[in-house]
């Protein structure tokens, strides 16, 4: 099996950078260098990114490197073993804050065993339910001191954004490793990253159903649902499309396509169409 490691913007939902490897690298190998690439893609900025993970990512080897690292933050779920199980249980009633009906919170400092960092690290556990014998508790790490209803109920759920993006646009190769040559496989997910970058930017543009489609519906139903037909006038090749959806906001975008781009000062001379330009109608 080939993994890959994906890291995502959470706000956009859409992908930042990847990496990938063969089985026997970790998540804790592999992240590091997914997040070189990441503050290389990013540049400086004036408030550390926060990083959610989830529970494979809590290891202390990693956040020991998250927690040395000024342009970053880390959120990860905590493993629920036998022991941080009777660690939340021992907790003080006092210490938790009730939210709302059903929430409480507790945040304080915590020590990992096998952390070689002097960096602090910060215990934030959840509690829902009203009565003792309902009280269920998640534990989460953080290598940041934050408040804890805005990072478990605002940021932490945003961390899903990453299993939505893979399951929406795996058909377009990602879902299948096709080779172990590492060359080969960093080509074609590239190649892949590239036709998801531009089916985005159609999605937000085409508006609702279609931006809601995955990959494969997206491909039955849109590039091999539409009707159309292709005319050369004079310098330029015009498609024009019968039954697109929200034809109008397509309209806006693509239609008299040349003058849009030569008023943002881009040649609408296309050299793999022989210098044509290119235009579309819609009826």
């Amino acid at each position: 099996m080939a993994q890959t490691f994906w890291l995502l913007d959470a706000d956009t939902e859409q992908p930042i950078c990847f990496t990938t490897a063969t089985a026997s690298r970790s998540v804790a190998q592999a992240t590091p260098g997914l997040l070189d690439l990441a503050a290389a893609i990013l540049g400086p900025a004036a408030q550390p990114a926060l990083v959610l993970a989830d529970a494979e990512h809590y290891c202390a080897e990693l956040l020991d490197h998250v927690g040395q690292r000024p342009e970053f933050e880390m959120l990860v779920p905590m493993q629920i073993t036998r022991h941080v199980r009777q660690q939340m249980a021992s907790i003080p009633r006092a210490d938790f804050i009730p939210r709302w009906v059903g929430l409480a919170t507790a945040t304080q400092p915590y020590t990992m065993k096998r952390s070689r960092c002097d960096h602090p690290y910060y215990q934030y556990v959840q509690r829902t339910g009203e009565r003792p014998d309902d009280w269920y508790f998640k534990p989460f790490l953080s290598t940041a001191a934050c408040d804890a209803v805005e990072l478990l109920t605002q940021e932490f759920p945003k961390r899903w954004h990453v299993e939505e993006f893979f399951n929406a646009n795996q058909a377009l190769g990602w879902q299948r490793a096709g080779t172990m040559n590492l060359n080969v496989r960093y080509g074609q997910m590239t190649l892949a990253l590239i036709a998801q970058a531009v089916i985005h930017q159609l999605r937000v543009r085409v508006g609702d159903p279609v931006n809601r489609y995955d990959a494969k519906h997206l491909a039955k139903d849109l590039f091999l649902g539409l009707d159309g037909d292709v005319r050369v006038s004079q310098d330029t090749i015009i498609v024009t499309y019968y039954n697109a959806p929200n034809a109008d906001r397509l309209r806006a975008h693509y239609e008299r396509l040349p003058e849009k781009l030569a008023q943002a000062h881009i040649s609408p001379q296309i050299p793999w169409l022989y210098g044509f330009h290119l235009d579309f109608r819609f009826r």
